[in-house]
């Protein structure tokens, strides 16, 4: 698999968006996934994204999309949300990257007031129609698997329903680390995900809180995640998320140091050469 990193590890420490695409090449990524908003940068910004990537030879492998509007109750707000994550479906089209990595969010006012079902169902109707569009342009969605108690999609069972209940090929799911860790999920359960898998997170975490430090500065237990990956057989990319670095100044000492730890990570489990 390829090692990449999210730019947000550059954007949130104030770094330019060109200087960041070179330094993850100079580090050593193989690839690079990319957040940002279609429908707040302008045609220089995409120019300049796809111009930076293609000099430094760093293909671009997914898009990160948060819109947890898909699952709100009003319909106005739905629409606007397939619309703009179909911006983003169109953004990977046009950087050729392979996926557009979604999060749902959470179940409103603590499950009690719009049945769960409901909210569900708005998801799974949203991702289908998103699905018949991401297929007419040769791309995937990747459903994040968040470890908070009321998000849509926080363990592999639900995850496996949703996929199977949405029942399209381009909406398959993204296997996050430090998530699994934080969500308790065994490694062993990972088993369920293959064939709808298709690219991975990975951070660190101290066990009881969202972290996305360097692998090796928390307490997930990298290697049986990564063996039980491996035997996924994804044909993707390994992305690094660090975001809301403590010293921002430190910023590439602080990817660099998690670039080092996956690749031995990735290495010891047969995931790169």
């Amino acid at each position: 698999m390829k090692l990449g990193l999210i730019n947000s590890a550059w954007a949130q420490a104030g770094r330019e968006t060109a200087w960041g695409i070179h330094k993850t090449k100079e580090l050593g990524f193989d690839s690079i996934d990319i957040f940002a908003d279609p429908l707040d940068i302008d045609v220089k910004e995409r120019l300049l994204i796809r111009r930076e990537c293609e000099k430094a030879g760093l293909p671009i492998v997914s898009i990160c999309c948060v819109a947890t509007g898909l699952i709100d109750f009003n319909p106005s707000v739905q629409r606007f949300h397939i619309d703009r994550v179909a911006r983003y479906l169109d953004l990977a089209r046009e950087f050729s990257a392979h996926n557009v990595l979604l999060v749902l969010g959470e179940y409103i006012w603590n499950r009690e007031v719009i049945r769960p079902e409901d909210q569900w169902a708005f998801a799974v109707e949203s991702c289908s129609r998103l699905g018949d569009y991401a297929a007419e342009l040769g791309v995937q969605i990747a459903l994040e698997l968040e470890p908070f108690p009321l998000s849509l999609l926080n363990n592999v069972d639900s995850m496996v329903r949703f996929i199977d209940d949405v029942h399209h090929p381009a909406v398959q799911a993204n296997i996050d680390v430090s998530h699994l860790c934080l969500a308790n999920v065994a490694p062993e359960e990972l088993r369920r995900l293959k064939g709808k898998a298709i690219h991975v997170h990975i951070s660190d975490c101290d066990g009881k809180v969202h972290g996305d430090l360097p692998p090796g500065r928390g307490v997930v237990p990298f290697e049986p995640y990564l063996r039980e990956i491996a035997a996924l057989e994804i044909d993707g990319a390994i992305s690094i998320e660090l975001e809301y670095s403590p010293q921002p100044d430190q910023i590439e000492a602080w990817v660099a140091e998690a670039y080092r730890e996956t690749d031995k990570l990735m290495k010891l489990v047969g995931l790169r050469d």
